[in-house]
């Protein structure tokens, strides 16, 4: 690799990015594979696997929970859990949507529907991305 010499007119100024153009390019999709059952990475993912595990993710972490996460990261579970049903059904579409949509590669949740059955409630949706679209279902158990 050879490194460019000072012409004439002096150093190369440094050219500054568009922040226009920054803003219309698109992030990589490639991470590393989360092995949920073992605990441990395991290789890496791209495209609609990926956004599969950052569903995942995202709905496994309570939001405000974590520095290392921006206050948009994570559902907040705790503002549904042990109240009234007529409020959980409104809100919790609400929670997943707003922690979900943060994603640039999730253009829209389609079909949700919240159950209960007992104090179990179960949570179905599709999720539409970018790579395709998906059926994702969430069950929790507890006073909901």
């Amino acid at each position: 690799m050879m490194i460019p010499e000072i012409g004439q007119a002096g150093p190369i100024p440094f050219r500054q990015a568009d922040p226009a153009a920054l803003e219309d390019m698109e992030s990589p999709s490639r991470t590393y594979r989360m092995d949920w059952d073992k605990q441990r990475i395991t290789g890496q993912t791209d495209g609609l696997e990926a956004v599969k595990q950052a569903v995942a993710k995202i709905l496994r972490t309570l939001r405000y929970e974590h520095l290392i996460y921006s206050s948009d990261y994570g559902t907040e579970w705790n503002l549904v859990l042990g109240q009234d049903r007529l409020l959980v059904r409104a809100e919790i579409k609400r929670i997943v949507s707003e922690a979900l949509l943060q994603d640039d590669r999730i253009t829209a949740l389609e079909d949700m529907l919240v159950t209960f059955s007992g104090d179990d409630l179960a949570l179905s949706c599709t999720v539409v991305t970018r790579y395709g679209n998906f059926q994702w279902r969430k069950e929790m158990d507890g006073n909901v």
